[in-house]
């Protein structure tokens, strides 16, 4: 796992895409505070540019970094859930600008993965994590599933779990300033 991060940490600080595996989904990911990277991944997925992308973080210290403000129902939620929970917030900070949702939002996951947090602790920095289909595609189950364009359309991809079927997408969850929660994707 060590050569593999060693890897993937090299394309990141470039600039590049990875496709790797999550704690949901295989996903394409990049440097999230890297606003060409990201919009590499836009292009890739053939996806409007005003479509938020998820982004993972490694714990919650890293996540205060990113958010301005977390609600403490955020707190709740990330310690309670069962299942991968993405969390929209308000007022991202120290974020490319193109992964900010027109109304300043932006959805951050701590990641459960153990290559995922080994990852992005050594990497310093949130990555961009979205599925591997093209925007309107379904949704890949396994590695096998991914299309050739997605696959040629990555500077590197990371071997490890190409035979774990994937579970579902994250859940995703609002959390407003104000206190608001509202369910986006169960």
């Amino acid at each position: 796992m060590h050569n593999e991060i060693q890897q993937t940490i090299d394309i990141l600080i470039k600039g590049g895409l990875i496709l790797y595996p999550t704690d949901t989904v295989w996903g394409i990911g990049c440097d999230a505070t890297n606003e060409a990277a990201v919009k590499k991944v836009f292009e890739l997925k053939r996806r409007q540019d005003n479509k938020a992308l998820i982004c993972l973080v490694s714990d919650l210290r890293m996540l205060q970094r990113y958010v301005y403000e977390i609600p403490e129902a955020a707190y709740d939620v990330i310690e309670f859930s069962t299942k991968p929970t993405t969390i929209i917030y308000d007022q991202p900070i120290n974020l490319a600008k193109n992964l900010v949702a027109e109304d300043n939002t932006v959805g951050i996951r701590v990641a459960s993965d153990e290559f995922c947090q080994k990852l992005i602790r050594k990497f310093k920095r949130p990555l961009v994590s979205t599925s591997a289909n093209i925007s309107g595609s379904p949704t890949p189950k396994s590695f096998r599933e991914i299309g050739s364009e997605i696959l040629k359309g990555v500077d590197y991809v990371v071997n490890l779990q190409l035979e774990k079927t994937n579970s579902q997408p994250s859940s995703i969850i609002k959390i407003g300033n104000d206190a608001v929660v509202k369910i986006i994707r169960k």
